[in-house]
This record gives C-alpha cells, structure tokens and sequence, in this order.
C-alpha cells in the first residue's frame, strides 16, 4: 500500500505519495498539489562507480507531457521530442540544490527523471519537481545527506508576499523567485523582479525558507514511514601516503601558480603539475606511490592538486586579503565598451570587462516575428528574446560545435530576465527583440557580462529603455570560521570557491539573480553582505555603460524596420484581411510591407522604408473606412448599366450614379460619359436603408443633385428623397 503525507502550502493541499509507482527505481514519490498538479519523480543509481572521472555523474530531467495539460503538440510532429527551454531550466533547478548534498567522493551515476503527469497551465510545476526529487531521494536507498525541497515567491497587489503563485499573480506582482533549500540554509536562488530591493529580496528568500522548512519536514516524516535503508555505496578516496607526498613536493608549485596574474599564464603554470612531472621528483623512491601514478585510472593525483589548489585560495582571499590577480574582495575588473561596432546590425556593443569579452548584437523584427510558445504552460508569447554563445575558443580550447547546452540556454534566460522589466511596452515600441551575445573570451561572469553588452546594443538601436542595466558575479570563500565575499569573480574563483552569486539591475533595483552554492547551504546574513556588496559593484559598471552611451539613440538604425500601428473596428478586420486573405496579401505585395493584425484591432505595418508603410496604412485606413454621406470621393467606374454607372469610392465599398446624375445636362447613354476604368469625383447623396449608396458626379461639376433632367434620381428601388422635379415618364 503506497504511503503519504500532506499539508498546506500556499493556500493548496501538497501531498507528497510513495510505494504506488515506479517500483523498480531506487526511488519515487508522486507529488500532487492542488486540484489539478502530478508530478512524479524517479531517481536511479547505477551499482557501481564510473572509473576514471573526478565529478559527479548526476543527470537531470524534467519532462513535460503535452497530455498533462490536455493538448496535442503542434506541428507535423505530434510526439514529444527535445526538451523545451523551460524544460532545460527546469531541470537545472533540480540539479543545482541537489548536486552539493550527494556525499562527497560518490561516483555513481545518478538519474533523477520528473515528469509532469497532469497541470493547471497557470501554475509552473517547476518547483513541484524539485520537491518529488528531493522526496524520491529521501525514500530511496541511495545516500543523500539532507532532505531538500522549493517553492515559488512572488507578490501581491498589497506587495505581500505569496508562495507558488499563478503566473498572472507572478506577472502582475512584478516578482517571481524560486528558491530552494534544507531544513537549516538555503542551496539555490532564481529568479527576477521589477527592479527589488536588496531587503525585498531577502524577505522573499526567508518567507520562502519558511515554506520549505515544512515540505522539508513532511518529506522526512514519508521517510520514516516507507524509506530504504540507505546502501552502502563505494566513494572515491586518495592515498593518504600519496596525498601527502604530493602535499609536501608541490607546496610551493601551487602557491606560486596561484599568484599568476594573467590567466592564460596562470594555466600554463598549473599545467606543467602533471603526473609526469610527479614521476620524474619521485625517482622511483616509492613503488606504491609510483604505481598510483603510473595507473591511468587513477584520478588521485589531479585530486590533490585541485585539493591543494582549494586550500591556497581560501588562505590567500580569507587570510591574506588577496585574490589570484591582485584585486580587493570588492574590486572589479578594468572595462571598456563600444557601441555601434558593426555598421548592418540594429544596434551592437562589446563589453569587456578583464579576460571576459562579449559581442551583443541586436534586431528588431515585427510583432509577427515573436516566439509562439507551444507548452504545457499559458505563457505568452516572447517579443524578447535573448540567445548566449559560448564557442570554445573563448577559454582558447578546441571542442565541437554543437546546438546549446544547457548552460548556454541557461545563461541566455538569465540575460534575458534582467532586460525585460526595463523594456518599453508594446504599445510604446511595436516591435520584437531579439538579443544574440557572442562570448568572444571567457574568464568569469560571462553571463553578467552579456547583461551589459545587452543594455549597450538596446540602446544603440534606439530601444527606449529608461535605464541602463548591469550585472555582475559575486563569489565566495570560506577557510575555518571565516568567509570573504568576492566581487566580479573570474574563472578560477568561480570553480574553486563556494558560490556563484549573479546579480543584475538598475541603480534602482535588481532585476534578475541566480545563486548557486557547492557547500550545504549559506545564511541569509551572508546573502545580505554579498547583495550589498553586488550592488556597489553594479552601480560601479552602471558609470562604465553611461560614458560610453548615456541614453537610448532618438533614431533606429537606417536598417531597422519601420513600424506603424493603427487600430481598426474589430468588425472591419475581415474587410482587410478579405476572402482567403486576398486583400491584406495584395496589399503586402504592392507595398512590400509585413501586416500583423491582432484579434483586439491593432495593425501593426512594418516596412525597410517609412514610404511602404505609409502606403499600406492608407490602404488598411481605406478598407476599413465608412461611407457618409454628404462627403466626396475620388472613385472608379466598376460597372455600366443603362441606367447608370457603378463607381468604387472605397475598398470594397461600390455606390450608383444614376444616369441623371452624371452631368448637368441630360445625358441618352451612360457610355457617353464615362466607360469602365475611368477615375471620376462623386458625392454621397444617399445611404439607403439597405446600406446602398447613391453617388452624384452632377452635384461635384456644381449642377446639384437636380436638373434638367425629367428622369428620376433614384436608382434600383425608385427615386430619391431628394430627387429633381417633374413626373416619371412612361413608355
């Protein structure tokens, strides 16, 4: 019989089941929450270790079934294939606060696999996923230190705060923060907001701590009831007579390869500590020690130079104050940034910021070039759009070049949040954005790095954002009871200290933050002196993008696309569109415009050139414009009847001249006046009841609507209100 716990997370029911499915896993749990969320989670561990790796093998997944939320994929394609963006950053989620709490040593491979069985399309199941992971692990037999789960923060109309809000609540609150944890620290941070406080944020973090204190219980309370016994798996150790051979003969290498300023030169320096250099200092003194070395399948010695490498920068940063390239704790590195650096983009810069170097450039587009999303979720579509490169010459490697993984998709979203609160509405600026940073040289904070370039390339278009954006990596260090907070950490900061704290914002707020940690967890009041100390540095770069562009350009780039909105009667729209989409696409051909109508009546034209769209604009105004009487048109005779002459004053809008309408004198044929094609200016005399309009061509020659002419003025159903004297003729 399946076993299971619940209890009330924000305003819904959570119950987190186990022993029903998946039986053959390690582990699983099924989450449900709400009237309409499933979630199940299985993790799995190979029985034996991978030889020959120094990492972790963990690989997690979350899947999103399009059967969850009663859909059928679009497409051609009607099965499941690669993840989607959100489904590539929902998984990174699972990992990131669940890869620390694995024992130290464990090589195993690991696989978590989540999948969304059932959802309300308004409410993410990200989280939901985290909190089946850390339930699955908890049950299972695999050794995991802490029982971990996360929630969702965001805000509302009151500014209180709200746990696992829909996205309307997250959307019109203007925050939206995952946070994930243990009972006793927090592990992981994402998210953004509408320019927060540094204190704001740390609310949300410590309400949402709370949130996850209870999951975290309730999992350990399933645990109890229907958890293995945890197996002894094997973990990777060093030789002790090893380690401290290599601790004694490479003491002095390290420290001194540590203190390289110039990255390249600094890895040239720790790349000479080989294991054939160690061989070549042993001189065969020690056997044992020389076998370890010799065996390719042995990864001790590379574990105790990373050990060692460890060491040297925590006392050098904690102890001494002193980081590998020379600055403060809370220096950042040189800078310097270009605008417009290509001539055919929409708008370009280059940031760069020490050894880190990133090209943004950016596009705009049509509302129709937008990104339709087709998910499991009701998110709208995306009009800014940001996409990071990472090509392996940037670190002055060689690899293949493959379609983005899922570090790359992750640092691009993150860019990507940090702009969009500062964008203009659509209504303000009706075009699509997309953002591409080419990471050129990587040395740390390449993310951030893209952040900026992103404000330089938006305000070279012409974008008008109100505020420059800017972000930067915070790090830290920990030695003993001590810690040093780091400032735009580098490469070698970022993989041997403790965490990877990205912040980005304006000078008023932040805008997006990411925060990944390697140890069990950090306290608020560490999160509060790096938030304080990022935003000194932010502020810092904020004066770098400000002397190089203070403000958005006042014209778009002569290759930008010109736009025009209009709005039309919500009626009228099938009159532009026409049978088949017959007139919209002759107005696209004869003015070389791109048309995108909204079911609300905004029309948005976009055009190479102001001329095209102000000619498609008057066609669209033409279509959707209504015939009144008494004004005047200039029309083309359409049809000739003997009894007068039909002339289109408008798109698809066709009056009658009766023949005694056409001139001032008596007039025996139609033919004698006009003939089919011809371009003649006529007046609106009547709208009859039926909506047929009678036109006069006498009444703009100035002989008035009658005349001379005993004939009556009427056209198919009899005369006119206002008709010309005399009787009707027989005969």
């Amino acid at each position: 019989m399946p076993e299971s716990v619940s209890l009330e997370v924000g305003g819904r029911q959570l119950t987190i089941e186990t022993g029903e499915l998946a039986k053959q896993a390690n582990g699983s749990a099924l989450v449900r929450y709400g009237d309409q969320n499933v979630v199940l989670a299985a993790v799995t561990a190979s029985d034996s270790p991978r030889e020959g790796i120094d990492f972790f093998p963990l690989t997690c997944d979350f899947e999103e079934k399009m059967y969850a939320a009663g859909k059928i994929p679009g497409g051609y394609i009607k099965r499941e294939g690669r993840p989607s963006e959100h489904g590539v950053l929902s998984a990174r989620q699972i990992d990131r606060p669940i890869r620390p709490l694995f024992p130290d040593g464990f090589r195993n491979d690991v696989q978590i696999v989540t999948t969304v069985f059932s959802i309300d399309p308004e409410l993410d199941a990200d989280v939901l996923a985290v909190c089946a992971a850390g339930a699955a692990l908890a049950v299972s037999d695999i050794p995991f230190e802490k029982n971990v789960a996360a929630v969702r923060v965001g805000r509302d109309e009151n500014g209180s705060f709200i746990c696992n809000p829909t996205l309307p609540q997250y959307a019109s609150g203007g925050m939206d923060i995952v946070v994930a944890g243990t009972d006793d620290a927090v592990m992981m941070v994402e998210g953004g907001g509408d320019e927060l406080s540094e204190e704001d944020f740390l609310g949300a973090v410590a309400f949402a701590h709370g949130e996850i204190k209870k999951i975290v219980a309730a999992i350990g309370e399933l645990a109890q009831k229907a958890g293995k016994p945890k197996r002894e798996f094997p973990l990777a150790t060093v030789d002790p007579a090893l380690r401290g051979w290599v601790e004694t003969s490479f003491k002095n290498d390290v420290a001194k390869a540590m203190r390289v300023v110039d990255k390249v030169e600094r890895n040239e320096a720790f790349g000479k500590l080989t294991r054939q250099e160690a061989l070549a200092r042993l001189h065969d003194s020690d056997p044992d020690i020389a076998a370890i070395l010799s065996d390719p399948k042995r990864t001790d010695f590379e574990k105790i130079i990373k050990a060692m490498e460890e060491e040297e920068l925590r006392v050098m940063v904690v102890e001494e104050k002193l980081r590998p390239d020379g600055r403060k704790p809370d220096e950042i590195r040189a800078i310097w940034c270009k605008v417009h650096y290509v001539p055919r983009a929409h708008g370009s810069g280059v940031f760069t910021r020490g050894q880190t170097q990133v090209f943004t450039a950016a596009t705009l587009g049509s509302i129709g070039d937008e990104q339709r999303l087709d998910g499991i979720l009701a998110i709208p579509n995306k009009r800014y759009m940001h996409y990071y490169n990472f090509p392996p010459y940037s670190t002055g490697e060689t690899r293949p070049m493959r379609a983005p993984g899922r570090r790359e998709i992750g640092h691009g979203h993150l860019a990507e949040r940090a702009l969009v609160p500062l964008l203009p509405s659509e209504d303000e600026f009706p075009y699509t954005l997309r953002l591409v940073s080419e990471i050129l040289e990587s040395n740390g904070s390449s993310s951030m790095a893209s952040v900026c370039g992103s404000t330089l390339a938006l305000m070279d278009a012409g974008v008008p954002i109100g505020k420059h954006v800017a972000g930067v990596a915070m790090g830290l260090v920990l030695h003993g009871d001590k810690h040093t907070v780091l400032s735009d950490i580098q490469g070698l900061e970022d993989a041997l200290g403790e965490m990877d704290f990205k912040v980005a914002g304006t000078v008023d707020g932040i805008t997006a933050i990411q925060m990944d940690i390697k140890v069990q967890g950090i306290t608020l009041e560490i999160m509060r002196e790096a938030l304080a100390q990022a935003k000194r540095g932010r502020l810092f770069i904020i004066d770098k993008l400000k002397e190089t562009i203070e403000e958005p350009r006042a014209e778009l780039s002569s290759f930008a696309p010109r736009m025009i909105v209009m709005t039309i009667d919500v009626d009228k729209i099938k009159d532009v569109i026409g049978p088949g989409g017959k007139i919209i696409n002759k107005i696209i051909a004869d003015t070389g415009v791109k048309i995108d109508i909204e079911n609300d009546g905004r029309v948005f034209i976009a055009s190479p050139d102001g001329q095209g769209a102000e000619r498609a604009r008057k066609m669209v105004e033409a279509l959707t414009r209504d015939v009144k009487v008494g004004e005047t048109y200039m029309g083309t005779v359409t049809r000739l009847m003997n009894f007068g002459a039909f002339v289109a004053v408008l798109p698809g809008k066709e009056g009658l001249v009766h023949i005694s309408q056409l001139a001032p004198g008596r007039v025996e044929h139609v033919e004698d006046v006009v003939k089919i094609g011809d371009e003649i200016m006529v007046k609106v005399v009547e709208i009859d009841s039926q909506g047929r309009i009678n036109l006069s061509r006498k009444a703009v020659l100035g002989g008035g609507v009658g005349g001379d002419d005993d004939r009556p003025v009427g056209g198919r159903n009899g005369p006119l209100r206002e008709r010309a004297g005399g009787r009707r003729r027989r005969g």
